[in-house]
């Protein structure tokens, strides 16, 4: 018992000292040297709608439109005077590169940014713009990281973190002062998590002057590297991480982030990429703002919240960036609806005669249909897939289902199913000539010229491809799904070559949606 008390005592010593010396790094960072005061915006349509008083954080005013700067601003000014001469340098193709750029012009600071090549011009261009040097790099992250290691160790340059560094999380750690000044009444703050600055800032102050406040961390489910950790009890590696949610992306949390972050913040949530879309189009409807999904993030976590909570809380979400890809819209467009859950995909069979579309739209009962695709197969049954408004959410959707199963149509939900949204509801009508050695595999091909090639190269000399699907959503990887005739004898050697490919792949051989509409019967 004496041991266990000591333990908890020096826990509480450490606590309180990381506590205090942040709370001091963070009255004392002078971001405002660039960075402004944000806004708080009252979401009045939305409380209404959830019950709760719902409060915006509008971190896509500043200058880079993110609030990177903060930290990025604060590092290079506690930077000595050896260091700034010599330069800072970072690898990134994102808001930290942004706001390294125009805290070092600020501070006349010579920036260099290591980015991918398949980075987008408007990244690069707005870099340059803010005053930094860019070196285009390797044809992905790990790659430009690699590179800034060893132009910093030859130029003897300082690498500056995005977000594991005390000095960047002070900086980030000054939202929350602001918040305080701006709503000293808020109960629950949601603060959007990749590697964990922004979060460890601010909850660590938000604990010290006012501990009543709930601190709530938001991940994108295909990124939760705090969740895991937290599971852990220290930071470990993603196995792999989700593309949508770029600003956040990352695959383990930072050291000192974490630090912090076990200490206080009291819950991670976790969101889906369907619940982000939605998220965006509430930030436009209220703001005309369109955030970016990282930024989009908190608000897709209160609003899961707000499914539990008592009600009549003042509730704040960090709009964190608004570095929205133009070329993403559409693909939050088609799925902002499935996220509000205003929208089902089934996959239902009806008979292979005439009439049946007619007698199925009669059997929804009026119900708006959002989509509806089917392809002639030659059998006596056919599979639609159809997309259905709903009024209601869930409820009204499991309704659904029952209603149809009741009047004999089979059906199967596919409002979860990611191959069904994203590849099959555009190549429904497939199945005549199915090869019987066919088997399906979803890969990420990095966006840059020679991806396919590669591909074509490693794979399509030895295996037939039988199926291919690609749609280009903005972000820097794409997502394709192929088809691939594998026999049993080639499956060790087509294995082999998928290692050679390196490319990130998952099969789908077995997935309800490929089986009902693209695989044999």
């Amino acid at each position: 018992m004496h041991s266990s008390a000591n333990t908890h005592a020096t826990e509480n010593e450490s606590k309180q000292k990381i506590a205090l010396d942040y709370l001091r790094r963070i009255l004392m960072a002078p971001v405002y040297d660039v960075a402004i005061e944000s806004d708080l915006t009252p979401l009045n349509k939305l409380s209404a709608a959830l019950g709760n008083n719902i409060f915006l954080k509008r971190e896509d005013q500043q200058p880079v439109h993110s609030f990177k700067l903060r930290g990025a601003f604060n590092k290079l000014a506690q930077l000595p005077k050896e260091q700034s001469e010599h330069g800072v340098i970072a690898a990134s193709a994102g808001n930290h590169a942004q706001g390294l750029a125009l805290a070092a012009s600020k501070l006349g600071i010579h920036a260099t940014i290591v980015m991918p090549i398949t980075t987008p011009d408007i990244k690069v261009d707005n870099v340059r713009r803010f005053g930094a040097e860019v070196r285009l790099v390797g044809k992905s992250f790990n790659e430009a990281q690699e590179a800034s290691q060893k132009y910093a160790q030859a130029e003897h340059k300082t690498i500056i973190h995005p977000f594991d560094d005390p000095d960047i999380i002070a900086g980030q750690g000054t939202v929350a002062k602001e918040l305080l000044q701006q709503l000293p009444s808020a109960d629950v703050v949601f603060i959007p998590v990749g590697g964990g600055g922004l979060l460890a800032g601010m909850s660590v102050y938000l604990k010290q002057l006012c501990p009543h406040i709930k601190v709530i961390g938001v991940e994108a489910e295909d990124s939760a590297c705090l969740a895991k950790a937290m599971q852990a009890g220290e930071p470990v590696d993603l196995t792999h991480v989700g593309l949508f949610a770029d600003g956040v992306a990352v695959k383990r949390i930072g050291k000192h982030t974490f630090d912090v972050i076990k200490h206080f913040c009291d819950e991670v949530i976790t969101v889906t990429t369907d619940e982000i879309c939605a998220a965006i189009k509430d930030t436009f409807e209220h703001t005309r703002v369109i955030g970016e999904p990282a930024g989009a993030l908190s608000l897709a976590g209160l609003k899961k919240y707000c499914h539990s909570s008592p009600g009549n809380e003042n509730l704040v979400a960090i709009l964190s960036g608004a570095n929205m890809n133009f070329h993403s819209l559409r693909y939050v467009s088609e799925r902002c609806e499935l996220g509000e859950q205003k929208e089902a995909v089934l996959a239902v069979t009806i008979p292979e005669q005439k009439g049946s579309f007619r007698k199925f739209c009669q059997d929804l009962g009026g119900r708006v249909i959002t989509e509806f695709n089917y392809r002639y197969s030659g059998r006596k049954k056919a599979h639609i897939f159809v997309g259905v408004r709903l009024s209601s959410g869930r409820e009204e959707l499991q309704q659904i289902i029952s209603d149809l199963t009741t009047k004999g149509y089979e059906v199967s939900d596919f409002t979860d199913n990611e191959l069904a949204k994203l590849h099959v509801r555009y190549m429904v009508g497939g199945q005549t000539h199915t090869p019987a050695d066919e088997r399906l595999f979803s890969f990420e091909f990095p966006e840059y010229p020679g991806a396919l090639e590669k591909f074509l190269d490693t794979l399509g000399e030895l295996f037939n491809i039988s199926l291919f699907h690609y749609r280009n959503h903005g972000a820097a990887f794409g997502q394709v799904l192929a088809g691939m005739e594998v026999s049993h004898e080639q499956q060790e050697d087509f294995f082999d070559h998928l290692k050679t490919l390196g490319y990130q792949w998952q099969e789908e051989t077995e997935n309800p949606a490929y089986q009902a509409f693209l695989g044999k019967e």
